[in-house]
């Protein structure tokens, strides 16, 4: 909902330095700038999302760039998820109207000709935007239709190179298979216009990768853990309960970034021997994380809100449809504490983000398995007669001691790197 105003508020009159404003100025410029525009164009700032041609027409181009460069968002996402506004469209965040409409054109032909589910719509949605802005950044316009039209006098050389182009460097960002899986659509997509003879030609025709390259088992494109230092480093520099219970969620915790953003106080069970939280809806389904560490950082954070009029979200937003913040707010706080703390400005060649904190808990995890299995259990397998310590783990201990086993150890990692006793 509009926010009323505040010292950090920009009033009509002001133009606002995009660039220089957090997610929450910016937040701050939409309704108090750009809202008072819409209004007077007979739009409704709450319920109508404004496209981007009207947006770069009215002079706000510049929150278009600050969103992508600066905060890693379209302008949808930031309407949907950081204004929590109903979502009214795609934002295809492509400022070339005829390849949006051969897009939207294509997708509505799959979908009423092959029956296409809308969530197989969104998927290729996705792929196909994906390929349109490398495209553009590669060859400086998201004009992918003139180069292959039927009536151009482009050489289809020129045409072939600058797709080819554009697979190259989202080689260079993305792994084999999601790149394989782009690949496909928008080959389709070109197939479909040459069989209506709208297109000279398919560009992505002997385009070819080795896909079953893993690239040392596709490791080198996901973001790195943090180490021990970094997560001492991260808690040290934590100033309040809310940076504190940010840290713990990521790093000791292993939540994603949206699960941190959306945690509710219902899914917390803290007044039993063994501290969870519960989740009936998950990406893999229902489940619980065990608090091995830092139960009492939430604590804190419910005692913070416990004499006040609270919606009981951990991270509570109340300008935010959802009533919690974002997934992209998270990213934000996390990304000023890693400076705040003095991270590397790259991480295994990746700027430090949230994953990174989930990737430290797994490796943790990992280790402690490997290490009770290789180590402690193999005692047990030789005084059992056992050749094989698997046998014993999985045979001879009961699931409530091999809990007890990973919590011990992963409590001792944990307390190591966010310096507890």
């Amino acid at each position: 909902m509009p926010k009323s105003g505040g010292t950090d508020s920009i009033s009509d009159e002001d133009s606002p330095s995009w660039t220089l404003l957090g997610v929450d100025g910016l937040e701050d410029a939409y309704w108090d700038v750009i809202a008072p525009a819409m209004q007077a164009d007979g739009m409704d700032p709450e319920t109508e999302r404004p496209s981007h041609e009207w947006l770069s027409n009215n002079g706000y181009r510049a929150l278009i760039y600050a969103l992508r460069e600066y905060h890693d968002r379209t302008f949808g996402e930031f309407w949907a998820d950081d204004l929590g506004l109903e979502e009214g469209g795609y934002d295809w965040d492509i400022g070339h109207e005829p390849t949006v409409d051969a897009l939207e054109r294509y997708l509505d032909r799959k979908q009423s000709r092959l029956s296409w589910s809308e969530r197989s719509v969104q998927t290729h949605r996705y792929r196909l935007a994906r390929y349109v802005r490398a495209y553009e950044g590669v060859n400086g316009s998201a004009d992918i239709l003139s180069p292959v039209d039927a009536n151009s006098d482009v050489d289809e050389s020129v045409a072939v190179e600058e797709c080819w182009d554009t697979f190259d460097a989202l080689d260079k960002r993305i792994s084999r298979t999601s790149l394989e899986r782009i690949y496909k659509t928008v080959s389709k997509f070109y197939e479909m216009y040459v069989d209506r003879h709208e297109f000279a030609l398919n560009p992505t025709d002997g385009l070819h990768y080795d896909w079953s390259d893993s690239r040392d088992g596709g490791s080198t494109r996901d973001n790195p853990p943090l180490d021990a230092d970094h997560v001492r480093a991260l808690a040290d520099a934590a100033k309040d309960t809310r940076e504190r219970l940010l840290v713990v969620a990521l790093c000791a915790w292993g939540l994603r970034s949206s699960e941190v953003a959306a945690l509710h106080t219902s899914q917390l069970v803290l007044d039993d021997d063994h501290p969870r939280i519960e989740f009936t809806e998950r990406k893999n389904g229902p489940g619980s994380v065990a608090l091995i560490y830092g139960a009492d950082v939430a604590r804190d954070r419910i005692a913070e809100f416990a004499d006040g009029d609270w919606n009981g979200y951990l991270f509570p937003s109340s300008r935010s449809a959802s009533g919690h913040r974002t997934r992209g707010t998270i990213l934000d706080w996390f990304h000023d504490l890693a400076k705040r703390a003095d991270l590397p400005e790259t991480i295994g060649g990746s700027r430090p983000v949230p994953q990174m904190g989930r990737r430290f808990w797994y490796d943790r995890y990992s280790d402690t398995v490997e290490q009770l299995v290789e180590h402690q259990i193999q005692e047990i397998a030789e005084e059992q007669g056992s050749a094989s310590a698997d046998v014993v783990w999985g045979n001879y201990l009961s699931e409530e001691r091999r809990r007890e086993l990973r919590r011990e150890f992963m409590r001792e990692k944990l307390s190591a790197a966010f310096g507890g006793e």
